[in-house]
Parts: C-alpha cells; structure tokens; sequence
C-alpha cells in the first residue's frame, strides 16, 4: 500500500465518524468540548455555522451521527450527541450580536425560494449576507415549513421554532408568505436569477381501500391532520385510534392522538418492529406512553356502517426472503382481524406534488415525476432552477434539507457570478497539536466505561394532559457536562511522521485495541488480514506510513483506535502526535464565516 495521504481533507474528516455521518458535517467533538468547558454561546454558534437549526435539530433530528459514534463501538449506547446540540441551544443566552447582519448594499441578484421549509431557509441564510435579494414564497402564513406544520409542538415548542427562523428572517428576506405558486412559467418570466424549489413532500400517500370515503369525518391523511393539530384546527379526535403506517409521521400521529382525547390508541404496521422507518427512540417513547405496536398486519378493508366507522379489518402477513434476500409479505392463512375504532390516522408514506411545474420549460421528471436533480449541486435540468429537501429526492429528515440547502446556496452563488458550479469549493481544514508537556495533551484523552445519561422526561400525567406541552425537559448543565465528558474527541488525531520512528514497538505495547502493527507492507486485502487485531471493516482506512529504517512499515487501523493517547505518551522520539483535526465545511461567499475563537476546551 502506499503511504496514506493525510493532507486530503477526506482522510481525517472520515475518522470523525459522526461529522462524517453528519449530512451538514457539523463539527461534532469541537461543540461537544465547548459544551464541557460550558462556553455554550460558542457551541451553538459552530453549531449554526452548519446546521442552522440547532435548537430545533437538538429537539427533532434524525440523528445520522449517533449509530457512527466511536462511544457506541465501545458500550451499548453512542453519546447523545442530538440532546447535546439542544444544550448549546438552552443556555447560549444572547447571540443575536454574533450573527451577520442585512448588507447594506445589495448584489443585483435576485432570487426566489419555493417554501419557507428548512430547506429554503438555509439557502436565505447563506445567500442573504451576500447581497442577494431573496424573495420567499410559501402557501402558509408563517415561516417554517414542515418544521412547523408537521412537528408537534409536544415535540418542538413554538417559541423555538420562531426564534431560529426569525434569526434567517431578520437577515433582510422578503416574504411573500400567504401566497401561492401556481406557475413555475410565469415565475421563470419575472427574470430572477435563479429560483430554489424546497417546497417538500407535502401530500401524504392514502389507502385506496374499500370504505376509503365512507367515513370522511373519521378517517384522516396524518401529514393533513397533523398540520390541522399545528394550526388549532382540530382539538379533540376519538377514544379508540388506528394509526397506519411505521414511519416517524406515524409516531407522531399516534402521540399527538394520545394528547387530544385518545384512550386507546394502536399503531399498526405491515412490516416487522425492526425494518419499521421509525427512529427506534420515537418507537420507544411512544410505547412508552401505553401506546401498543402491532406488527405484520395488513389493511384489507374498513368497516364502515351508515356513515359510521367501526373499525379496520386486517390480514395477518409473514415475511419470507428469496435467494438474493429481497422480502415479501405473503399472508399467513390466519383469520382475518377485526380491530374497532372510532378514527383512523394514514401515514404510509409521503409524497410530492408539482402540478405547478409545467412540463414544457426545460425541467425534466423522471418516471415517479420527480425532477431530475444533480445529487451535488441540486441543479435541475433547467439552469436556473435548483431543488432541495423533500422537494428533491423524497422525505427525509431535516439535517438532510440543510445540507441540500448549503450546497444549493453554493451552486446559486457560483451561477449568478458565471463561474461553474460543478467545481466545489474546498473546506477550511487544519490540524494542530494538542501536546502540552511530554505527557499532557490540552483534551481530556481518558477512556472509561461510562453509560449514556437519560434526557430527563415530564411525568406521563402531566405531559399527556396537553399537546403543548414540551415532553423532554432537557439536560441540566451538570448532567450535560457529564454527557459531554463520554466523547472520544475523535478529531484529535494520531499523526505519525515515519523519519523520527526507531521502532521500538513501545506504541504497539501500549495501545489497548492492538490497532497499531509494525509489518512488512502488502497489498490491502492480504495487510488487513496480518494486522494485530485483523481489520475486516473496509469501510474504515488503514494509516500506512512510508519504509522504516527496517523496511516495515507502521499499520494503524482507524476503525479501533480511541484517540487515547498512550502511543504518543508512550513514543520516547515524539513520531506520535495528537493533533486535533477541523473541517468546516464550505459556504456561499464569506458572509456566513462568522466562526467563533477555535482552541479546545
């Protein structure tokens, strides 16, 4: 193998398994030790540097980084890095003296965003302190999109929602809210710049099942009554609920039931537990709060009398799996189930809607009508025309709406100034050595087992009593801390330099993994074998240094390092060092560079 190039951003950026999973590529363990050293103003604004939502993602994201958490290969739980985010969000105080500011001057380029969602809102914020003139355009009377519409405020008080969007708001964009787009033509005539489609997945996928339209009273699209729960349009539903669907929208149906009248309220899914869409933690706060999944039955029918809906009827199903592993639901034989209830709430799926979109301007849709997008620069078909979030490539969660938005704002940005857009720009990156004295580094680096800390939660009286109120009561700062503490800092990186190495295997010695092995080079596959520890995970790269003295070679395997330390304490020449690596991913212009004072904590 040849030496590993360690100047390519890609190389380090990838050993931070969470801001590599991260769609935004937030910098996780740098907030995260801004948190323990409790300089949170600092931590939300790295934090809104790249995911623009902290407050609102700290309560609602996906959380992609967790599963990739180092923490997690170590004990059964990842850090809570999510909740963390919440924290900076808690108790910043005041940033608004840090955020950019409306330029007084404008740029001359105008541009109109479709949909006040997250999506949207991330290109204003990228796009605004650059000059541009940014008009927003949404159906809704109020900014926010699905954040707003489609997430109970059980989940994400309102009061949140209005402060982040607000900060975007504030940066000078023209809001044409209330309005709606009826023609991508005649918006295409008015001569802006460019045009940014991130108006979602906003209609939600029904049941074309007998009795569908028998009991229209009683049996609901969730994404349509959710936005109606949102809005205060409905206030009370049924004592028994049926929830169709296994996805996150149906979580939140089946919880928001709970709170506005539902005594007895069942999910039921065609699939198994495990392959259901839900993150497993809304799985489990809602079996937390009594409400039952039920697995492996499929809608058939339902039963409505005389205009009055008395239940689903549902077919019992198993899976069964092919040669090549592709599942389906066959039935089982069983009897036929009988479930009754007074409402149902469908949330199989969500899809998007362009009947705005001629089909005659130059944007091409591929056979499920979606717009042909470039995964990197979002750009459609027509040069003027960009998507993102939902609106994009189907509903995903709003961490990926933002990164869409970013990369938008880049591409718009290179357009208006005739520049092409396929060449990204590159990252602020840079590495610095954390040593201290010859064996103190300037990061806690101790490694113990410590168990994740649970978000503290409401009481079940007092939560389910009202749909407003705020379940998770958030981490205090002491627990907080202590959560910050479980991070490997897994950007401060082992950077070995091969000419001061004398090979005394002091390192190999030491290391608690055995991921370290001096050894003659060799081609990948038949190296990984060799190694200490064998490296099965090709997901994760070999460090290989250039010859040694002896001909050997240095192997390090990234995937069970733990950033401990103790083969640069260790290392008698100082060919170890620990290095803290940081990546800020690249923005529109420079007008959003307003990163705070870097050291670690």
């Amino acid at each position: 193998m040849q030496p590993t190039d360690i100047r390519n951003p890609d190389y380090f950026h990838k050993v931070v398994d969470c801001q590599w999973a991260c769609p935004a590529h937030t910098a996780v363990p740098e907030y995260i030790r801004l948190i323990a050293g409790r300089r949170y103003a600092d931590a939300y604004m790295l934090n809104w540097q790249s995911n623009v939502f902290p407050g609102i993602l700290g309560r609602t994201c996906d959380r992609p980084c967790e599963p990739a958490c180092r923490r997690g290969r170590v004990e059964k739980e990842p850090v809570a890095i999510c909740r963390l985010k919440r924290v900076a969000a808690d108790y910043k105080g005041d940033i608004r003296n840090r955020l950019p500011r409306a330029p007084a001057h404008r740029n001359a380029k105008r541009v109109a965003l479709i949909g006040a969602g997250p999506a949207s809102l991330t290109v204003a914020r990228d796009l605004a302190p650059e000059g541009y003139e940014l008009v927003l355009f949404d159906t809704a009377a109020r900014a926010g999109g699905m954040i707003r519409s489609q997430i109970p405020k059980f989940r994400l008080p309102e009061q949140v929602i209005d402060e982040e969007v607000g900060y975007i708001l504030d940066l000078g964009v023209k809001t044409e809210l209330g309005t709606t787009i009826t023609s991508m033509k005649s918006l295409l005539a008015e001569n802006y710049d460019a045009i940014f489609v991130g108006c979602g997945a906003p209609r939600g996928r029904d049941l074309d099942l007998p009795g569908r339209h028998a009991a229209p009273g009683h049996i609901h699209l969730g994404l349509d009554w959710l936005a109606s729960v949102a809005f205060g349009h409905v206030k009370e539903i049924g004592r028994r609920v049926i929830v169709l669907g296994g996805g996150n929208t149906a979580m939140d149906c089946c919880r928001s039931a709970r709170r506005l009248g539902g005594e007895e309220v069942s999910v039921v899914v065609r699939s198994g537990f495990a392959e259901m869409k839900a993150s497993p933690w809304e799985k489990e706060e809602a079996m937390e709060e009594g409400i039952p999944i039920l697995n492996f039955l499929v809608p058939k029918e339902f039963r409505v009398d005389d205009g009055t809906l008395k239940g689903v009827l549902f077919e019992k199903v198993a899976a069964q799996y092919d040669a090549n592993g592709r599942r389906r639901l066959v039935p089982t034989g069983e009897p036929e189930v009988m479930m009754p209830c007074d409402d149902v709430l469908i949330a199989v799926g969500q899809e998007n809607a362009f009947p705005w979109i001629e089909r005659d301007i130059g944007i091409t849709f591929d056979r499920w009508d979606m717009p042909i997008v470039d995964e990197t620069t979002m750009q459609s078909t027509h040069p003027r025309v960009f998507f993102g979030g939902d609106a994009a490539f189907g509903a995903k969660n709003i961490i990926w709406a933002v990164a869409h938005g970013h990369e938008a704002a880049i591409s718009i940005d290179l357009s208006c100034r005739g520049e092409d857009i396929t060449k990204r720009p590159s990252p602020l990156v840079n590495l610095v050595s954390q040593k201290m004295g010859i064996h103190e580094w300037s990061y806690d680096n101790v490694v113990s087992d410590d168990l994740r800390y649970r978000v503290p939660h409401r009481e079940h009286e007092i939560a389910l009593s009202d749909i407003a109120v705020e379940v998770e009561v958030g981490f205090d700062e002491e627990t907080a801390f202590a959560e910050a503490e479980r991070c490997f800092n897994c950007d401060v990186q082992t950077v070995f330099t091969d000419r001061l190495c004398i090979e005394c295997d002091a390192c190999t010695d030491i290391c608690p993994t055995d991921c370290i092995t001096f050894t003659a080079n060799g081609e990948e596959p038949e190296l990984r074998r060799r190694l200490a520890a064998p490296a099965h995970d090709i997901n994760q790269a070999l460090y290989v240094s250039g010859g040694l003295k002896t001909g050997r070679v240095m192997v390090k395997d990234e995937n069970l390092c733990l950033h401990c330390g103790l083969c640069a304490e260790r290392c008698p020449t100082g060919a170890w060092d620990m290095q803290r690596f940081l990546l800020e991913p690249a923005l529109a212009g420079h007008g959003c560079s307003h990163r705070p004072e870097k050291r670690a904590a």
